[in-house]
């Protein structure tokens, strides 16, 4: 839960790195929120206007958090566009997302698991 707060804290941070585990914990926890909310949304009959609305609110995190991960690996953000490519696309994000960072200190800033000691 933690891991959640702090990237929605970081609500619009683009810059820095992102951890594996802070990266899959937010989405661990987003997917659960998703899930309840769908069954929320089934009912009370409201189609998927409280999922969207929520999917909505957390797009700039989410977005924010992926960039931070994959610069943890010394790659650009830009790098996310990837995702856009048919078929492979998404699957080379997942395993970008799941590589171990670098362990040395890159032009995105020092490696967060030596802050986090």
């Amino acid at each position: 839960m933690n891991h959640y707060v702090d990237v929605l804290k970081k609500y619009a941070v683009f810059s820095g790195r992102a951890r594996r585990q802070e990266y899959w914990m937010f989405a661990l926890f987003q997917a659960a929120v998703v899930i309840v909310l769908a069954i929320l949304d089934a009912v009370i009959g409201a189609g998927s206007l409280i999922v969207g609305l929520y999917v909505l609110g957390t797009l700039v995190p989410s977005l924010a958090v992926t960039v931070r991960r994959l610069h943890d690996l010394g790659k650009s953000g830009a790098w996310y566009f990837i995702v856009f490519v048919p078929l492979i696309g998404g699957i080379w994000l997942l395993v970008l997302t799941a590589t171990a960072g670098q362990p040395t200190p890159n032009e995105y800033g020092p490696d967060p698991k030596v802050l986090a000691a």
